[in-house]
């Protein structure tokens, strides 16, 4: 591509970067992001290098940025003006070689703890340029050596896109098993004896214990059960399963106790179902994330069920 092909995808990477920095949970403003990024392999590259530069501009001391910024004298000797130019670029470069090399550690050691409450969702963008979609009634911690890109995922659910580092593999390990790539975007959702894993794009190995693994490409999917036993892969839809970046509830077929299980990471008050052929029955639909009670709300006229409500403040699916 010409170099003026290069600078103009450079700002609009920079517009979009702006962007979400202000509206980082603009589930509409997500969505044309994301059609961006995947429209050109130099979109992404571009935006990813962004959000380096962006981790990396919290090291360079505050005194030099501002220094950086002064406002030249109005009037000034002509030699008096090349020497203040000359100190300014030394400062720049001194500026820029700190800026560099604290990004530069900061990519290759890198630790973090990152939580999201009941219904919250988070997106971080990690040094190395990897970006981070938390789901709610998530934890889990990272942590960077030269050597390998780690995630331990304790609780809840994420969607990772791995800046491509063919050197560091990124790892994602739960009490179940692990996802190992290099660069690619998929799901992570962790569940009390299940990890599930979907693929959006590119390739990743799932290994559970022993020599249970598989292989997935984009828009396929398995699971790791409480034995370490990996499931043969199968065809998924990303985008239903990963709705929740946009707020969206999309159910595919789902039981009753799956909606129950879903719908409560975003709901204060607990929500149950009884147990039987109640919790089996099926669902498909979409609902927001924000306003579970209007999921509530239509159960009874989609399926042969009732809402209890009871006295602590919960809600209780029953049989009609």
């Amino acid at each position: 591509m010409k170099q003026h092909g290069i600078d103009t995808v450079r700002e609009q990477a920079a517009e979009w970067f702006a962007r979400v920095q202000d509206a980082p949970r603009d589930a509409g403003l997500q969505l044309q992001l994301h059609a961006w990024l995947d429209a050109d392999p130099l979109h992404r590259e571009e935006y990813d290098q962004l959000g380096r530069l962006w981790a990396a501009a919290d090291l360079i001391p505050a005194q030099r940025l501002e220094a950086l910024c002064q406002p030249e004298p109005v009037r000034q000797l002509p030699r008096r003006r090349v020497l203040r130019q000359a100190l300014a670029a030394s400062v720049a470069m001194l500026a820029l070689g700190l800026g560099w090399a604290g990004w530069k550690y900061q990519q290759l050691n890198h630790q973090l703890t990152l939580q999201t409450a009941f219904g919250e969702r988070r997106q971080v963008v990690l040094p190395d340029g990897t970006q981070l979609d938390l789901n709610a009634g998530t934890q889990l911690q990272v942590d960077f050596t030269p050597g390998r890109r780690h995630i331990q995922l304790s609780t809840g659910e994420a969607m990772f896109s791995v800046a491509h580092d063919s050197g560091r593999p990124f790892v994602v390990d739960t009490a179940q098993g692990s996802v190992t790539v290099t660069g690619t975007r998929f799901d992570v959702r962790l569940d009390p004896s299940l990890t599930r894993v979907a693929v959006e794009q590119g390739s990743v190995r799932v290994q559970g214990k022993g020599d249970s693994l598989a292989q997935l490409a984009a828009g396929q999917g398995s699971q790791i059960d409480a034995q370490g036993k990996v499931a043969t892969p199968y065809a998924v839809n990303a985008a239903a399963l990963t709705a929740w970046r946009q707020g969206k509830l999309v159910f595919e077929n789902a039981t009753l106790a799956e909606v129950v299980a879903e719908a409560s990471r975003y709901r204060s008050q607990p929500l149950r179902v009884a147990p039987g052929k109640v919790a089996q029955l099926r669902l498909s639909s979409t609902f927001n994330t924000d306003d579970t009670d209007a999921l509530l709300r239509a159960l009874p006229s989609i399926l042969p069920v009732a809402i209890k409500a009871h006295e602590d403040g919960s809600r209780e699916i029953i049989a009609k």
